[in-house]
């Protein structure tokens, strides 16, 4: 008995620690100012070490989808042009999506690795491992289901800060002037930057 107990509490000890990393997982909202003809992302460094991503490559997904040049300043980023804080957050979080969280356990215990020339995500909490290639793959095909122009019927998810309706579409945010958190809405796309859509209620 008395080694059966001995090899009970060593192979306990061994069990790897359960990761609750996701229950304190929150994403720091952009502070962001205006700065003649640029946007000053000022606590980027801080929205960086909470994802504990690569800053230059966050900063070159962002300017990517916000369709602009950017550069690094000390903790600072600044894009070329006028972009709103929801904008800001919901690129933060369209990369969150694609780069960081675990889509086996929702875990944003994850690292970004090579194999073969392919990004992998692979989650020290579950072990799933998942080609970055192949989801951009995909969201690059999504681009073609939303265009400028179009109506499309949503459902509003959130408000954002300014008041506007939030809605998902796919990979594209779709912000709606007007619109109501639970509301069913037919509405026209009037602007696409990156993976941000602007519409109007039909």
């Amino acid at each position: 008995m008395d080694d059966y107990e001995t090899l009970l509490n060593r192979a306990i000890q061994q069990l790897p620690e359960e990761r609750t990393t996701d229950e304190r997982f929150v994403v720091p909202e952009a502070k962001l100012f205006s700065e003649g003809k640029t946007t000053v992302l000022d606590n980027f460094s801080n929205i960086v070490s909470v994802l504990h991503r690569d800053p230059d490559h966050v900063m070159k997904y962002l300017t990517r989808e916000l369709g602009t040049a950017g550069k690094l300043e000390g903790g600072r980023a600044i894009f070329q042009g006028r972009f709103t804080r929801d904008q800001m957050d919901a690129n933060v979080q369209n990369y969150v999506d694609e780069y960081v969280m675990c889509s086996e356990c929702n875990r944003p215990d994850t690292t970004l690795g090579k194999m073969e020339r392919v990004l992998i995500l692979q989650c020290s909490a579950c072990g799933a491992h998942r080609p970055v290639k192949k989801r951009q793959t995909t969201a690059v095909k999504a681009v073609l289901t939303l265009e400028e122009g179009g109506t499309y019927e949503i459902n509003i998810e959130a408000v954002g800060s300014k008041g506007d309706g939030i809605a998902k579409f796919d990979k594209f945010t779709i912000f709606v002037p007007g619109a109501a958190k639970g509301q069913t809405l037919s509405v026209k796309i009037k602007k696409i930057s990156g993976y941000l859509a602007f519409a109007e209620k039909v």
